[in-house]
């Protein structure tokens, strides 16, 4: 294996614009910018250098943020077939490391957006794009840590397999391996992390739209597919995110309604856990496990049991961000230290060198999972102003990556 070429995929001798990369786009997106004078300038730079593929790919990025997933990908596979490997540079003069990540075609759940956790960083980035349509080059860019960065889903399943494959003797060392990644999957966490001490994670069984519907008919009893099922449940569409699909059901009757809105053919079925507070508040908190040791990225507050951060109403209330900043300061000395046994078996069965984590606590006290994943997005883009807490906490995050991937590039 050869590592001395930056460049494994040629230009076609024509130079192109430094790439702009999801972190940036999506920070403006989020702050509320018009990104349709960037999109027609990309468009018209890729008509006029149709190999620039920079701009392709950049362009793909600012399809799928303003919502047109099938152009982007369509965009994103024209720049893939011409060019595999996009940098970007270490923020800083000096860079202290290069790492690679290996990546795969799809839209922007994935892969692990390393951008955000090296924003403003020493460590210079090279993505490589690889699937059994594009296989890995025969040179690679030099580097001093490589990540598998492919997240799992149905469709990246086979992917994953492949990548299993790619890295055999891989020559630097090497985070994240892709058959840990595939044990993500819900269904797959709740039978590695059902023994695990501290945990509760509701069963989850992965059934076909025909049994869904038989239960809700009363010709199948939940307690038949589901071990601890019990109405009310929570379902949803495999591979879904962002609440996409999402619902809890309290009745077989339910079903035949929620079926006729979903057209897929494949759900996740788990029981409904109530772990409102005394408050009668929810609360949803993003753990990374960096090297095994939890890090706090938000912790949303919501009258709704289905929270996502954007939903919860938090740049609305200044008390659950008063809540939320009491949380990231006492959070090594309390949550994560009360939860030190569920972490550390977590990280043990799990066995990702990087972690995502969305979870709650159940009103005894125990910590309870919704989803672990390797590619949940952490960032540093709330509004300073409104949150002056979190830049802080976020930079401990990025922090510890950083030391995560210096003390790998160590390793023999």
């Amino acid at each position: 294996m050869n590592n001395e070429s930056p460049q494994p995929s040629p230009n076609h001798g024509e130079s192109c614009e430094p790439l702009i990369g999801l972190a940036t786009l999506m920070q403006m997106a989020f702050s509320g910018a018009d990104l349709g004078p960037l999109g027609t300038r990309l468009l018209k730079r890729a008509e006029t250098h149709p190999h620039d593929a920079n701009t392709l790919l950049d362009l793909s990025t600012i399809l799928q943020l303003k919502g047109n997933r099938a152009a982007a990908l369509a965009v994103q596979s024209q720049a893939l077939e011409m060019q595999q490997l996009y940098h970007m540079p270490a923020a800083k003069d000096a860079t202290a490391i290069r790492l690679l990540a290996i990546m795969g075609p799809g839209d922007l759940m994935a892969n692990t957006p390393l951008e955000f956790l090296l924003e403003g960083s020493d460590i210079a980035l090279d993505m490589l794009y690889v699937a059994p349509h594009l296989p890995l080059p025969a040179a690679l860019p030099e580097h001093d840590v490589a990540f598998v960065a492919v997240g799992e889903s149905d469709q990246n399943r086979p992917l994953l397999q492949y990548v299993a494959e790619l890295i055999q003797d891989w020559p630097r060392p090497l985070l994240n391996t892709p058959d840990r990644i595939a044990g993500v999957s819900r269904d797959g966490a709740c039978a590695l992390l059902a023994s695990a001490p501290g945990v509760v994670i509701p069963a989850t069984v992965r059934i076909d739209r025909q049994t869904l519907e038989q239960v809700g008919r009363g010709q199948l009893a939940l307690a038949g597919i589901l071990e601890d099922g019990d109405f009310p449940i929570i379902v949803r569409p495999v591979d879904s995110h962002a609440g996409q699909g999402l619902d809890k059901l309290d009745a077989p009757a339910a079903i035949g309604d929620y079926l006729q809105s979903q057209p897929m053919n494949t759900f996740y079925v788990s029981r409904f856990v109530d772990y409102r507070g005394p408050d009668g508040l929810f609360r949803k908190s993003r753990i990374i496990l960096i090297h095994g040791r939890p890090y706090v990225c938000h912790m949303a507050i919501s009258e709704h049991w289905m929270i996502h951060y954007l939903n919860a109403g938090m740049t609305d209330s200044a008390e659950k961000r008063a809540e939320e900043a009491r949380f990231m300061t006492r959070f090594d000395d309390d949550f994560a230290s009360r939860h030190a046994t569920a972490f550390r078996a977590i990280h043990e069965h799990m066995g990702l060198d990087y972690l995502g984590i969305d979870c709650g606590e159940t009103p005894t006290g125990e910590l309870l999972i919704f989803e672990v994943d390797s590619n949940m997005i952490v960032h540093a883009m709330d509004p300073v102003d409104l949150f002056p807490y979190k830049q802080p906490q976020m930079h401990k995050v990025f922090d510890a990556f950083r030391a995560m991937l210096i003390d790998a590039s160590s390793q023999p």
